[in-house]
């Protein structure tokens, strides 16, 4: 039920322009406004926020707000609100500063950052940062070139009516910085390659915190990151850019500008590293240093990257253990899981993510061994699509259940039967802190339909709401209530119940 605060900021909202309000209703109005798709007056009120930090995600509170259809006319209003207040600032024509300033807004810092947990453009989370990126390139151009115009004409004005040039300069506006997370593509490269490189001199400056570029070349990405402030960028996420171990070593050095880069994903970036020659291992080694050049690296994603038997070669020269280390899909031999075992990065991880390899094929050991030296610190694991059968999951139980600290496991696209996950599921009963396991249909909730005469396997919707009841069923009987089961690998993959 809304609070009485709740539905009194709701009747102000209705009213445009807004009544003098006291500085404490701010961050209520800011949310009933968001909530109800009032773009107008969120401008408004960004334009005479009264404090200096505007932290969007932090107001709205629920990530579910930012799917929401009118979210992008949400987010354009609350950065045209610093628009208008930027180019009011530049307007003013010069008086003693504190008098100017009395009048304005007191924001000088917008985060907008941490509004999705996914860079993927194809979903309404994706394409809030998406919007929100082309909308602050725009901006960023717009108060920039305001700025020139009043710089050129606005002066001359201000000196023909007082006569004297030096008495009337008009005082620079203090300027806003944007924390921002950045998602560029080809579409968007050009205004927010231009927005940043004059953003060193413009009045509206973005601070990158999370850089993601897809499908770009690695001579535009490198064009952007020389843009970006040294001192605010956290993670770098690149998908589908096909880069190549070249690429890599292109981008790489630019990397260590950086202090504070703590997480780089390269995600289908068509790195192959199968078969080297004297050519590609320089490059590997050469990658291999300029990965060990960053000081702050805790999170490495080479999703997709084809490494049989040259994981080694990757991370040998890192100074610092990981923390995450994402390698599904990247064609891992006995060999990888081995040093990874054997490695200071196995009782420092945290996250494990191995999907797409298939067990079968001599990693069961390997993969024991490894789990084994993860076993005190691994918070994840994700072995989806890794070919596992009863047999491989009832070898590895007992070093799982000695993972006491395991927050998530995911088992989606394993050939499991109901008897092994329901067994799977009283054991890891006593793994206190599980709170999401992402099982897969069991094999014997299949059933095989003909279809004009060709037969094809599909789910038995039947017997799979039966089975689904039953693991409810068993939760409820546990008292673990608070274990989330599900067969579903979409229901929870923006929920951010893991970072680190």
């Amino acid at each position: 039920m809304d609070s009485l605060l709740f539905l009194c900021a709701r009747r102000v909202v209705t009213q445009r322009p807004l009544p003098a309000l006291p500085p404490d209703l701010y961050p209520v109005l800011f949310q009933v406004a968001f909530l109800d798709g009032r773009a107008l007056v969120l401008r408004d009120l960004v334009d005479t926020w009264p404090f200096p930090v505007l932290h969007v995600q932090r107001l709205v509170g629920h990530r579910e707000l930012l799917r929401d259809h009118s979210c992008r006319f949400c987010m354009e209003a609350v950065i045209q609100g610093v628009v208008v207040q930027l180019r009011r600032e530049l307007e003013e024509p010069g008086r003693d500063s504190r008098w100017v300033y009395s009048r304005f807004s007191s924001l000088r810092v917008l985060d907008m950052t941490r509004l999705s947990d996914s860079v993927s453009g194809d979903t309404p989370a994706g394409l809030t940062v998406w919007f929100s990126t082309e909308a602050l390139a725009k901006a960023c151009v717009e108060v920039s070139k305001h700025q020139q115009e009043f710089q050129t004409h606005g002066s001359k004005w201000h000196k023909g009516c007082s006569g004297d040039a030096a008495s009337t300069a008009v005082p620079e506006p203090r300027g806003v910085d944007v924390h921002t997370d950045l998602l560029v593509n080809r579409t968007s490269y050009e205004i927010l390659c231009h927005a940043l490189q004059t953003g060193a001199t413009s009045p509206l400056r973005l601070k990158c915190r999370e850089f993601q570029a897809v499908d770009i070349s690695a001579s535009e990405i490198v064009t952007l990151l020389e843009s970006l402030y040294p001192s605010c960028l956290r993670r770098v996420e690149l998908y589908f850019n096909n880069l190549g171990l070249t690429g890599l070593s292109v981008i790489l050095p630019h990397l260590s500008r950086f202090p504070e880069l703590r997480s780089l994903k390269f995600r289908y970036s068509n790195v192959d590293v199968r078969h080297l020659t004297p050519e590609s291992a320089m490059t590997i080694r050469c990658v291999a240093r300029q990965l060990g050049m960053l000081p702050s690296l805790q999170e490495l994603s080479l999703g997709s990257s084809q490494l049989s038997g040259n994981l080694h070669q990757i991370l040998c020269d890192l100074q610092a253990p990981l923390e995450s280390l994402e390698l599904g899909y990247c064609s891992l031999l006995p060999t990888d899981l081995a040093f990874l075992s054997q490695s200071f990065h196995a009782p420092a991880l945290k996250r494990l993510d191995l999907s797409g390899h298939n067990i079968s094929q001599g990693l069961q050991e390997p993969l024991r061994l490894l789990l084994e030296e993860t076993s005190s610190s691994l918070l994840h694991l994700d072995l989806t699509e890794c070919d596992m059968a009863d047999s491989h999951l009832e070898a590895l139980l007992p070093t799982l259940l000695r993972c006491s600290r395991l927050r998530f496991l995911g088992l989606h696209g394993n050939s499991l039967t109901t008897a092994a996950i329901k067994d799977l599921l009283q054991k890891t009963l006593e793994l206190p802190d599980l709170h999401l396991v992402v099982y897969p249909i069991p094999e014997d909730c299949y059933k095989l339909e003909l279809w004009d005469s060709i037969s094809d396997v599909v789910e038995d919707e039947e017997l799979l709401a039966v089975t689904t009841a039953e693991i409810s069923q068993l939760l409820e009987n546990s008292g673990r209530t608070d274990i989330i089961w599900t067969s579903s690998i979409f229901a929870y993959r923006d929920l951010d119940y893991f970072s680190l």
